[in-house]
């Protein structure tokens, strides 16, 4: 008999027979129940296989790894099989005949049923162009009791060579290579997959949340951990509603509040606190001050971060006024801005909260004053802010939502969006580390991050450069191009600045976090400040410069986001320029301290060549010539 043609192959049923006899399975002390009780952070045994079928190209280890990365971030153990990562160890010896083929589909089936049977979610990528190769694997689970959910990447053939990065398909049509799929190779479509994705009209992004969807419906993503697509807001987007509020507002008994818990109301009513809906409950109160997290809806085994009080206080008098309460307005200034819900009323413990929060209670802490001037108790209820905040200084176009943050990611087309929090002026130094992370992520396989340069915008201290000023100056920096326009989203954080070193720094990564970031950048003493009392600590400060980037590496509840601790800049006197510090050759750099960035500006001389773009420097510099003489 002639040999068949190339692309056609009888459907003989093939079978891999058993050659060793004197084996013996031998069963786990540790059963799966155990397993899922201590694996990961989710209980629960979630241990399956994801295999993932279609032609090269068709998207299927790019949803693999997306889907890789969206469950590990969420406490699920999972890991990628790739066809190429596998044949070039554990399958090397194969090639692509129709017995190798088989051989290829039947030792990954047997490896993705190990790691379902740990407890982990084995993601497999293979074109696996043959039904009954597809048939053996599932079989393998059927037979071991584990959960198959076929995946067909159904992309045309025309979309996959319009992605042949490899130049597979050209090789394949020029007869380089033999029995291609899709080419001379048939690919036989699965009949009843559990799941068709097409990739040729949506983001990875958006093919992998169905993979997720259907992971959701068979219990192994907890519903508990699915992503938010549109974040609540607490203002009402109808003017009718506003009016509404503004009525009921009329009728109820008033509490003042300051322009610092005014930013709070901001920062709650926008969905940067997500999910919090509110001033904090004593209950939510104590589990962020006790745990720095905060308990997800009702999965018990899930905890949301949050590392800071967000609270209001009130008078002893305020408390007798208010209690009993169905509802109260919140005035600030004598304008009524929102109406707090069953307000909750307990007493503010005020040197257990600073010593909590900051490591101190020391009253010269810029923000403990705050705490220790506020009232005597704390309330806490659900917001209906009655119209969104805005501070009409001229700077309001900045400060976009986590809503709006998040849609203009979309039309960036990000596929990764790596923010950067600052309360300083930028100078070249943090320029080089924001191009170099841009680097790696590209280096990485990303095709379009994006950066958030996300600068504080509520109170600060009264020595750090104003709001103002620092736009203007951040302004300068992206008109020179020292940082691309094209792929930089500049908006304003609207949180106060509490100075609280490494738990304040979890807060600022959770707020990106819901604002879409799936990168944050940290560095030294982030969030931090000198001790109060300088004698206290042999360096004077507050804070351990490298624990804010070293908790925020451990916190619970900041899977989903991956820190990116940057590289120590300092000014290279040799090169003129900013540039990352080598230890080898320590003579040759200057680091540029803020007090002598300070005094240069102030008496009017420039910084070194090459420290800060020149208009941003003329900005700085002529803040402080005009502050009061001391």
């Amino acid at each position: 008999m002639p040999n068949p043609p190339i692309g056609f192959f009888p459907h003989i049923k093939r079978r891999c027979l058993q050659v060793a006899t004197n084996v013996t399975e031998q069963k786990h002390h540790v059963t799966r129940e155990t397993r899922g009780r201590n694996l990961g952070l989710c209980r629960g045994f979630r241990g399956c296989t994801v295999w993932l079928t279609g032609l090269s190209g068709a998207g299927k280890t790019s949803i693999a790894f997306e889907l890789e990365a969206y469950l590990v971030s969420r406490g699920i153990p999972a890991y990628g099989l790739d066809g190429d990562n596998i044949r070039t160890g554990l399958n090397k010896n194969l090639g692509f005949t129709p017995a190798d083929r088989e051989e290829n589909i039947r030792r990954v089936g047997e490896v993705a049923k190990l790691f379902a049977d740990s407890g982990v979610v084995a993601i497999c990528s293979f074109v696996s162009p043959f039904a009954d190769d597809r048939e053996m694997a599932r079989k393998i689970h059927k037979d071991a009791g584990l959960k198959f959910f076929e995946i067909f990447v159904d992309t045309p053939l025309a979309v996959c060579e319009t992605r042949d990065v490899k130049g597979l398909y050209k090789k394949a049509r020029e007869g380089v290579i033999k029995g291609f799929t899709g080419i001379t190779q048939e690919y036989e479509r699965p009949q009843h997959p559990e799941l068709v994705v097409s990739t040729d009209d949506c983001t990875v992004r958006e093919s992998t949340q169905q993979l997720v969807a259907l992971l959701e419906q068979e219990g192994i993503i907890p519903r508990s951990l699915r992503d938010v697509d549109q974040l609540p807001e607490l203002y009402p987007s109808e003017a009718s509603e506003v009016d509404e509020l503004r009525q009921e507002a009329k009728a109820l008994p008033a509490l003042s509040i300051s322009t610092v818990e005014l930013q709070w109301v901001q920062v709650l009513s926008e969905g940067w606190a997500y999910p919090l809906r509110g001033f904090m409950r004593e209950d939510e109160y104590l589990q962020t001050l006790h745990f720095n997290t905060l308990q997800s809806g009702l999965d018990v085994s899930y905890r949301e971060n949050h590392s800071v009080p967000i609270v209001l206080s009130a008078s002893e008098a305020d408390k007798q006024r208010l209690e009993g309460e169905a509802a109260v307005t919140l005035q600030h200034e004598g304008q009524a801005v929102a109406i707090l819900r069953r307000p909750e009323f307990y007493y503010q413990r005020k040197e257990e909260r600073l010593s909590r929060q900051f490591g101190t209670s020391n009253p010269n802490h810029p923000y403990s004053k705050q705490v220790y001037e506020s009232g005597e108790y704390l309330v806490g209820g659900e917001l209906s802010v009655i119209e969104r905040i805005r501070w009409k200084d001229g700077l309001d176009q900045y400060r976009l939502t986590p809503n709006e943050l998040r849609s203009r990611f979309k039309e960036l087309n990000a596929d990764a969006i790596f923010a950067f929090q600052l309360r300083n002026p930028i100078h070249n130094g943090h320029a080089l580390l924001m191009q170099d992370t841009k680097r790696q992520l590209l280096e990485r396989g990303f095709k379009q991050p994006v950066l958030l340069l996300h600068p504080l915008g509520g109170w600060t201290k009264d020595d750090d450069v104003p709001l103002q000023v620092r736009m203007a100056q951040h302004q300068a920096v992206l008109d020179a191009g020292v940082l691309r326009r094209e792929d930089t989203v500049l908006a304003i954080f609207p949180s106060p600045m509490m100075y609280a070193g490494p738990t304040e720094v979890q807060w600022h990564a959770k707020a990106r976090m819901n604002a879409g970031a799936n990168f944050y950048i940290v560095g030294r003493d982030p969030a931090g400040m000198p001790h109060p009392d300088k004698e206290a600590y042999p360096d004077g400060n507050l804070y351990d410069a490298t624990h804010g980037a070293r908790v925020l590496k451990m916190a619970q509840g900041l899977d989903s986001m991956e820190i990116l601790p940057f590289r120590v800049a300092a000014y290279d006197k040799s090169a003129s320029r900013m540039a990352f510090f080598e230890p080898q050759r320590k003579e040759q750099f200057e680091f540029i301290s803020g007090t002598k960035m300070r005094t240069l500006a102030k008496t009017g001389a420039s910084p070194p060549d090459g420290f800060m773009e020149p208009q941003a420097w003329k900005i700085l510099a002529t803040y402080y010539q005009n502050l009061p003489q001391a």
